[in-house]
């Protein structure tokens, strides 16, 4: 059996065709981009009409609007132009092709509305882990949206039943994912990460060295703006097997701090210099942990210093007010030690001179 191909199908519908009807196609065409770029007008216009922080939904809605507008209003335009022509199978193929691009624009699109909305409502959680999981969402359902589209398109064009096209898919999709086994290992891991949450978004986490927040979680990987500024970008995959310290979630900062004395500071003041310590931490006790109180005892002696240790534990867990806070105590010792004569220790070194009769350098051995 012969089969018909598409030139052919074109050559035929062209000898047709009057040349009136191409005019006419190509006058629909126009006036569908016409309107839609009018249509975009209006939308630009009501959002510069939109205050700012009133009705952020209906706003985002017409800039959404405003962007996708004109390519939709195009295809309808090429649509009805093809009417004006020779209905034959090639046209219709077409077609179809075209409504089901743009189908899937303006779904792709929409998704970035949905996304809007659920993060208002994620805003109004006071826990950040549903503000993980729009990112998530989003990107997932744009590659849902473009799978199907295609699949769509490829059964438009082959006129086979979608269950063979995907079978097909199945069979190719092995091989897709034997080839991309660190894609999907990724994808895995951001469930992984979703599942057992060791951290939110906002949140503060040391892995493998980088310091940093968390800024998003992807299907692929996990963005951290690290405190000097840098985008550190981890795979999910690699994520969910490392050991990661999550800094935000510490319910206190514990402070470990070692004072030295002199090592010709009395008994007596050295244990003033325990009381003032004390003191200078019992004096602002409600920045404490209350299960905590601080510890000071005289630990050592050391090699050039008799050490005092001392340890607190700050909350809440705020750094810059843990700053505030230990500068203020180590200011309050240090002002009382001047006032009471109490020497803090320095590195020294003690040189002994040869033919000094008081520490004679070589003993003399027993008779």
């Amino acid at each position: 059996m012969e089969t018909t191909s598409g030139i052919t199908i074109v050559k035929q519908a062209v000898e047709k065709n009057d040349p009136s009807n191409y005019l006419e196609f190509l006058l629909l065409v126009l006036a569908g981009f016409i309107a839609g770029r009018v249509l975009k007008y209006f939308c630009e216009q009501a959002v510069k009409k939109t205050p700012l922080g009133q009705s952020s939904f209906h706003r985002a809605a017409l800039e959404l609007s405003a962007r996708t507008v004109t390519f939709p209003m195009a295809v309808i335009g090429v649509c009805l132009g093809f009417q004006m022509l020779v209905e034959n199978e090639l046209y219709r193929d077409v077609t179809a092709v075209l409504v089901t691009i743009a189908v899937t624009y303006v779904l792709y699109q929409m998704v970035e509305l949905l996304s809007h909305w659920m993060s208002r409502l994620t805003a109004k959680t006071e826990t950040t882990l549903d503000d993980m999981v729009v990112p998530l969402v989003r990107k997932t359902l744009r590659v849902v949206i473009v799978i199907f589209g295609l699949v769509q398109i490829a059964q438009q064009l082959s006129d086979k039943p979608i269950t063979s096209i995907l079978t097909g898919l199945g069979v190719g999709g092995l091989a897709v994912a034997l080839a991309a086994q660190d894609t999907i290992k990724n994808f895995f891991g951001s469930l992984v990460i979703f599942a057992d949450h060791p951290f939110l978004l906002g949140d503060r986490i040391i892995v493998e060295g980088e310091d940093g927040t968390v800024e998003e979680v992807g299907m692929r990987s996990t963005r951290i703006r690290t405190l000097d500024g840098h985008l550190v970008t981890i795979p999910n995959g690699e994520l969910a097997n490392k050991l990661i310290r999550n800094v935000a979630s510490r319910p206190f900062i514990k402070r470990v701090a070692t004072i030295g004395l002199t090592y010709d500071t009395p008994p007596g003041k050295v244990e003033r210099a325990i009381e003032i310590i004390k003191e200078e931490l019992t004096r602002q006790s409600e920045k404490l942990h209350p299960d905590n109180p601080p510890r000071v005892f005289f630990t050592e002696f050391g090699s050039v210093s008799l050490n005092i240790q001392v340890i607190y534990w700050f909350a809440p867990p705020e750094y810059w007010s843990f700053l505030e806070f230990d500068q203020m105590f180590k200011l309050g010792v240090l002002r009382r030690f001047n006032e009471e004569k109490i020497e803090i220790a320095f590195p020294t070194q003690t040189v002994f001179l040869a033919g000094d009769p008081k520490r004679p350098l070589f003993m003399n051995p027993p008779v």
